[in-house]
């Protein structure tokens, strides 16, 4: 889990029935294939993966194995649904060159032609960056990944928020993964094509290519059956968690599929751009995506999970590299409790999809290498045990780091201030508040949604916030003092940097609405591309707000159409936009000019 100060943090960075295309789609690849693999979930305590492979443009072998849900009897096979994180980066740059091709835009094209109101930091690098910079991880910039991990934020609103996010190294100087950036090529799609992401790929790709099952967002797996359940390892036990919704960065890496709709989507690669009798790409565009773009220096955990290659590079949308002398294009993806990849080696018209139900884990790697290893009649060699030895020293050196973290503490010591002098609004310019509440003579952090974390002393002005997500870990957060004895700041470790913001509680007394006024708001509302729902329902003659996995709101009428959240932090508001008597939308502020719109769900 990226958040998380350990290795797996590292280890982040690091799909239909086809007819007479599958060519004995069970046989095993090898006679001890299926105990390789069914020995390697147990070793690397994975609970279920399917896979998929496709040779000389046929699906060959596609078969699940393991189990869907730990403590569940309910097997994978080769159409359980996993999310494919990372790997639907892929899918964005096809759809780009779709529009290459069509002549509607160039990769060397600005993106901000064709993005209204995009700024970065640097505004040299504003104007300067191509749309082919979006799509190859060059961009310079950090990575900014909670402005929508857990965030209420939708598309638009992180691209506007993006100009903030301070460089990490000069611009196109060196690899640096990059979500954010893919979020702006998806949103390149609507204002030339006139279609949002979704819609493009849906109907330009996964229709053409016969994944039916395939979508790009988990509202969409509701109501059905099969589909695998994250899992994440919390201290050090493998444990079922939520699958998370992030269709606010969509074109990163939302999409769902499983592995015979994935096999499609490798047979048009392999085909350079051509499935069946229909080309969807150009040649010349695939030959560009998977073209070295930027070069990635082959060390730490890239050295060990490409310990046989050679040379490392990011095209557009795929990793490329070598094994055994053949190049490879590939691309993993990992989002909570799930890890995928896809890999091919175009000169031996092969092709592999391998999608998990575990958290981060480098399992899919070493089945690829096996997969590769037994097309291409290699030597053999154990790629599961290798691989799983280079993880576990990683692992081990994460755990000394955190043992010296531990050993630094100094006992002893006391917080400067009294804790409720803690307690306050803390605000940063790109991520907006967070709050520090007092609750039950504790401090608690609160920062959107997805990050509630209790607070223990660790010595002198740090407390380690031990996040409410297990699968999040723990943090460090560090409040700084003014000159005066005052709080002016805190750094949340993994996080960011907020600075001490004032307490502006709207103290106005509430105006009497009756219950026919008030009526008329109650609804449920939902914001466009961002994950979020919230139902406003009439209890007890008061309009109340219910938001999934917080407390009951009570809204305070202010005027006719303007609320206080009750309950939330100061400077939380409800205004509802109407016309006539019905309602248009409902926005809510956050305090410093921070707000989002929700529309009356259809």
């Amino acid at each position: 889990m990226i958040f998380k100060p350990s290795v797996r943090a590292l280890l982040f960075i690091a799909l239909v029935i086809f007819g007479a295309r599958i060519a004995n789609a069970q046989e095993p690849l090898s006679k001890d294939f299926d105990e390789y693999v069914a020995k390697a979930l147990k070793d690397w305590q994975v609970p279920g993966v399917a896979i998929a492979v496709v040779k000389n443009d046929a699906v060959v072998f596609a078969k699940g194995y393991g189990v869907r849900k730990l403590g569940d009897t309910a097997p994978v096979n080769e159409k359980t649904l996993f999310a494919i994180g990372s790997a639907s980066k892929a899918f964005t740059a096809a759809s780009i060159a779709m529009l290459v091709d069509e002549g509607k835009l160039k990769w060397d094209d600005p993106a901000a032609k064709y993005l209204s109101g995009f700024e970065l930091y640097d505004p040299y690098a504003t104007r300067e960056l191509t749309v082919r910079d979006l799509l190859c991880h060059r961009s310079g910039l950090e990575r900014g990944d909670l402005l929508w991990y857990g965030s209420a934020l939708n598309r638009d609103e992180i691209l506007r928020r993006v100009r903030y996010l301070k460089p990490s190294w000069s611009f196109r100087s060196l690899f640096g993964y990059q979500n954010i950036m893919f979020l702006a090529a998806g949103q390149i799609l609507p204002s030339v094509s006139g279609k949002d992401w979704d819609t493009f790929v849906k109907a330009r790709i996964f229709k053409p290519l016969g994944m039916t099952s395939t979508n790009t967002s988990i509202k969409d797996l509701a109501g059905l059956d099969n589909v695998a359940t994250p899992h994440a390892k919390i201290d050090e036990k493998v444990e079922i968690i939520p699958w998370r919704n992030i269709d606010n960065i969509a074109p990163a890496g939302a999409i769902n599929s499983n592995a015979v709709d994935m096999a499609q989507w490798v047979r048009l690669q392999l085909g350079e751009g051509k499935y069946k009798d229909d080309r969807l790409i150009s040649s010349g565009s695939v030959k560009e995506m998977h073209t070295p773009q930027t070069i990635i220096r082959a060390e730490g955990i890239w050295e060990k999970l490409f310990p046989e290659s050679h040379f490392l590079t990011y095209g557009m949308g795929w990793f490329l590299t070598d094994y055994r002398g053949r190049k490879i294009v590939q691309h993993g993806g990992n989002i909570d409790g799930m890890s995928a990849l896809v890999g091919m080696a175009p000169e031996e018209k092969l092709g592999v999809v391998i999608l998990t139900n575990m958290n981060g884990t480098s399992l899919p790697t070493a089945l690829m290498n096996k997969i590769i290893d037994l097309y291409m009649h290699a030597p053999e060699k154990d790629w599961s045990a290798e691989m799983l030895k280079s993880i576990r020293a990683l692992e081990a050196q994460g755990e000394a780091a955190e043992k010296k973290i531990e050993q630094a503490r100094i006992k002893g010591t006391h917080p400067s201030l009294s804790l409720d002098k803690y307690s306050g609004s803390y605000k940063d310019e790109m991520y907006g508040e967070a709050r520090i509440a007092s609750e039950n003579g504790k401090l608690v952090l609160h920062f959107g949604a997805a990050f509630i974390g209790d607070l223990e002393h660790w010595h002198y002005d740090t407390f380690r916030a031990t996040w409410r997500d297990r699968s999040l870990g723990k943090g460090l957060v560090t409040f700084t003092l003014n000159a005066e004895g005052k709080i002016e700041g805190m750094k949340v470790q993994n996080l960011a940097d907020f600075k001490r913001g004032p307490d502006s509680a709207d103290t106005a007394a509430g105006i009497k609405l009756s219950e026919p006024e008030l009526r008329i708001y109650a609804g449920k509302y939902e914001a466009k591309g961002a994950p979020i729902e919230i139902s406003i329902e009439m209890m007890g003659g008061q309009l109340k707000a219910i938001v999934p996995g917080q407390p009951v709101y009570t809204l305070t009428p202010l005027s006719r159409t303007r609320f206080r959240i009750e309950g939330a932090p100061a400077g939380f508001f409800a205004n509802f936009e109407l016309d006539g008597k019905s309602v248009k939308a409902m926005i809510i502020e956050q305090g410093q000019g921070i707000t989002f719109r929700l529309e009356p769900k259809q």
